[in-house]
């Protein structure tokens, strides 16, 4: 089918979304498009007659962790094309999902551990080594990411965990992590950002709020030292954009930290052939990996998500292809992704 006869769905939000600039693709290519609601009871039946259906959906909106994997799994059992697709949304913010689908196909993953009871927990915690970082399953720019460095430390996280649980989103973090950025910055930005921070610690954010406890398990997985940055590798089709996270002082986390570095070099290539590969056997639209290189200076992934924020690579030099040549080239993932669902749908029909 040529581009000009599809009728893309796209569910459209502004706040944080893809949604806008695929709109703009559309309105500025001519590919004719219309805008769905997919909290409709009758999404099935609106979508009869469309193509396939867009829909950048949050890991901290608890409306579509309640049903987004099963209205796309739902619409790719009648085989109708929906991005994200149900494996890349399967294990959307889900740490513990990762640790299983990476295992399952020998995945380079930091050895990482997944208890169900506090006694296997403890009984872990008292033969492992320390220090190991504790995580919840879900959550972004590291929020609910902790270095623990002692038996007794480790055994009163475990006990939260297996008792009242930890909240999904920390608004304590999100407020020093605001701080930390306008001491970097100087910035009226910045400042106003610790504002609207303050604001949210007061009057949280009713999705936020929304979103269920995190308890009933203990995940970790092992520290590397001597890490200061990490690699991020974003996946599209036959595209690969990266980046290096820096770590900020005093700290183990690249996430979250706001400082990043442009370049190409050869650690940042190997990570980029391991998300190629890994991407085409999961079967995958897109994958964002979280990379870290070990004491023996192999790619070790951290975590992966099917997308990254919007400023994720906004200001990025290029992007690689597949056989690993390099291109340089404005960035802009929004273009990719949709080009990569119409290149599918050309090929299908």
């Amino acid at each position: 089918m040529k581009k000009e006869n599809m009728l893309l769905a796209i569910h459209h939000h502004i706040e944080d979304s893809y949604s806008p600039k695929w709109i703009e693709y559309c309105e500025k290519n001519n590919i004719k498009y219309k805008l769905v609601n997919c909290y409709d009871n009758d999404i099935m039946e609106q979508l009869k007659g469309f193509d396939a259906l867009l829909w950048h959906w949050s890991h901290i909106d608890y409306k579509a962790q309640l049903f987004a994997r099963q209205l796309i799994y739902a619409l790719e059992f009648r085989g109708f094309p929906v991005y994200p697709n149900a494996i890349g949304s399967f294990f959307f913010d889900d740490k513990v999902g990762e640790k299983y689908i990476l295992e399952s196909i020998d995945a380079p993953l930091i050895p990482s551990y997944v208890f169900y009871d506090k006694k296997s927990a403890n009984r872990w915690i008292e033969r492992t080594t320390f220090p190991k970082v504790f995580k919840l399953r879900s959550g972004a720019g590291a929020h609910n990411v902790k270095l623990i460095k002692s038996v007794s430390e480790a055994k009163k996280y475990a006990s939260k965990a297996f008792g009242k649980g930890f909240f999904s989103t920390h608004r304590g973090a999100a407020i020093k992590n605001r701080i930390w950025h306008f001491k970097r910055d100087k910035s009226l930005k910045s400042f106003l950002n610790i504002s609207r921070g303050l604001y949210r610690f007061v009057i949280p954010n009713p999705k936020s709020v929304a979103l269920p406890i995190e308890k009933n398990y203990l995940y970790a997985q092992d520290f590397i030292p001597n890490c200061d940055h990490d690699i991020r590798v974003f996946v599209v089709g036959d595209k690969a954009i990266s980046k290096k996270r820096m770590v900020r002082d005093g700290d183990f986390r690249a996430s979250g930290s706001g400082q990043f570095v442009w370049e190409i070099d050869e650690s940042q290539k190997e990570c980029v052939k391991i998300a190629f590969e890994t991407t085409e056997k999961l079967g995958m639209q897109s994958i964002a990996f979280d990379f870290v290189m070990d004491e023996k200076g192999e790619a070790k992934m951290i975590e992966i998500s099917y997308a990254v924020g919007l400023t994720a690579f906004l200001d990025g030099i290029g992007y690689w292809k597949r056989d690993l040549s390099w291109r340089e080239s404005e960035i802009v993932i929004e273009d990719y992704i949709i080009e990569d669902m119409l290149s599918d749908l050309e090929r299908q029909k």
